[in-house]
C-alpha cells in the first residue's frame, strides 16, 4: 500500500465531541421544546429507519406522540449541540498542516442543517477541500455509495484515501471495503478496534500522531 493522496474524516467523536452525554443533551433539547422526554435509544432506532434530509424532524415526528412540532424540537436538539460542541485540541491546526500534502475532506452521517450548523459553529467549513453530509445521497456510512462521494468531490480514487473515524463498522468496515485505507480513532470508554483498521491512533494523540500514521499507510 503506498501512501495516500487524500484523508477524509468522520466528525462527531472523532474530530469534535460534546462537554455532556447525548441523553443529556437530548433531555434539555425536549425539556426546552415543551415535549415529553426521549430515550436516547428510541432516537437512535429511529434515525435508523427515516430519511432525515434537511433537519432531524423526521427523526422527532417519528418518536413524538403528544402533538409537539418535530421540527421545533429538532431545532432545539440541534443548538443543545451546538452549545456543548467542543473541538479535539489542535485539530485546526492539524487540517491546515496536512493540506500541504494530502487533499483533506470531511464525509460525516446526519441531516444537512444539523452538520452544517456543527461546522459553523467550529469555523471549519474553510478547513477542508470537500465536504460531503450523507443526508444529500441515497445512503449514509458505511454504504459504499458515502465513501464513493467523498473521493469523487477530492478527485481522487478510493485507493488513494485514507478514512479516519471513530464507530467499527459504521466507519472502519464501511470504508474498507469500499477500498480505502483505514484509521480507527480510540477513547475511553469507546468500541474496541476493528480488524478491518489498518491502524488506531489515541484521540487525545490524534494530533501529534495522525501526520507519521499516514505518511506510513
Amino acid at each position: 500500500m503506498s501512501p495516500p493522496l487524500a484523508v477524509a474524516f468522520d466528525l462527531d467523536y472523532t474530530l469534535a465531541v460534546t462537554d455532556r452525554d447525548r441523553q443529556a443533551l437530548l433531555d434539555d433539547a425536549t425539556e426546552r421544546a415543551g415535549a415529553p422526554p426521549l430515550a436516547r435509544g428510541d432516537y437512535l432506532d429511529a434515525h435508523g429507519t427515516v430519511a432525515a434530509t434537511e433537519t432531524r424532524a423526521p427523526i422527532f415526528d417519528r418518536l413524538l406522540t403528544d402533538g409537539t412540532d418535530p421540527e421545533t424540537v429538532a431545532t432545539a436538539y440541534r443548538r443543545a449541540i451546538e452549545d456543548a460542541l467542543e473541538p479535539v485540541a489542535g485539530v485546526a491546526d492539524l487540517l491546515e498542516a496536512l493540506r500541504e500534502d494530502y487533499r483533506v475532506g470531511l464525509l460525516t452521517d446526519g441531516p444537512q442543517t444539523a452538520q452544517r450548523g456543527k461546522l459553523d459553529e467550529l469555523e471549519w467549513a474553510g478547513l477542508f477541500d470537500a465536504v460531503v453530509i450523507t443526508g444529500t445521497l441515497p445512503a449514509g456510512k458505511p454504504d459504499e455509495r458515502a465513501f464513493a462521494a467523498i473521493c469523487s468531490e477530492l478527485g481522487v480514487e478510493p485507493v488513494e484515501t485514507a478514512y479516519v473515524g471513530d464507530r467499527p463498522e459504521v466507519d472502519v468496515a464501511g470504508a474498507a471495503a469500499a477500498g480505502l485505507a483505514t484509521v480507527q480513532v480510540c477513547y475511553p470508554g469507546g468500541p474496541d478496534p476493528h480488524p478491518a483498521a489498518d491502524a488506531t491512533v489515541a484521540r487525545d494523540e490524534l494530533v501529534e500522531t495522525l501526520p507519521d500514521i499516514l505518511a506510513a499507510l
